[in-house]
């Protein structure tokens, strides 16, 4: 699978990433199955799937459970290897999601993903938006530490998970890259991509199959990828048939 720029921000991604929320939480998620959380051993023969195909962008979060502890362990020695993307603003506990953006909580919160995941630094550390994206947004002060984060060489991209396609926009015009949702049932956040398109900015696509309720993956991927502003997309699967599966409909998709 050919790696391809995200936008300006000078890193080369696959164009399906693996999310990683299934690594580290069984609660509170939209799935349609209930699921184990699979072993070390089952996540890293996973993960050296994903790589022999050619995958080499994760998604991770510290709402993720812990997905960020897991990973920091099955991925030693392979940091060059991978594209991380990470999260700050979430929090998931005793069962609940909790939302915290100022400055002081995002330093804290990078700190704790660079300490979980093992390593220096995140390729690209998203706002995790609890869906008032303009309000997050127009918070000065944490845009600024986003910046200073980027500065310091503690991450190599910014930008946010948005809700909202005027939030997503706002995003792509303060920062590097987006988090958006576009499906062929919601097409409501199409303008960010539109922007991304015409500002050459990176735009990672989740929530492509519909957190798992849409089964047509060649459909929903073609969508995805029929516009050009869409840099890359992230579907979450612990099954390794249905890893390769993706990955198929994926190549025959992009080398057509």
């Amino acid at each position: 699978m050919k790696h391809i720029a995200l936008g300006q921000t000078g890193l080369k991604i696959s164009p399906l990433g693996l999310g990683t929320v299934k690594f580290g939480r069984n609660q509170g998620v939209k799935y349609p199955q209930d699921f184990d959380l699979p072993d070390d051993e089952r996540l890293l023969n996973l993960l050296n799937l994903a790589k022999s195909l050619g995958i080499n962008m994760l998604d991770t979060a510290p709402a993720y459970g812990t997905s960020e502890e897991r990973l920091g362990t099955l991925l030693a020695g392979q940091r060059e290897d991978w594209v991380i993307i990470g999260k700050a603003g979430e929090e998931f506990e005793d069962g609940k999601s909790s939302y915290n953006f100022t400055p002081d909580h995002f330093e804290r919160s990078l700190e704790r993903s660079l300490k979980r995941l093992n390593t220096d630094y995140i390729d690209a550390l998203l706002i995790h938006s609890d869906g008032a994206d303009m309000e997050i947004l127009n918070n000065d002060a944490l845009i600024k530490k986003m910046h200073d984060f980027k500065d310091q060489g503690l991450v190599k991209a910014i930008g946010a998970s948005t809700k909202t396609a005027q939030g997503g926009i706002k995003t792509l015009e303060l920062m590097d890259l987006c988090m958006a949702t576009y499906t062929p049932d919601y097409t409501d956040e199409k303008p960010v991509l539109d922007y991304a398109q015409k500002h050459n900015k990176g735009v990672i696509l989740k929530k492509v199959l519909s957190s798992g309720h849409n089964t047509n993956i060649k459909d929903a991927l073609r969508f995805a990828f029929d516009h050009k502003g869409t840099s890359g997309v992230i579907i979450g699967t612990i099954t390794p048939k249905h890893l390769e599966q993706n990955i198929k409909v994926m190549n025959n998709i992009l080398n057509h």
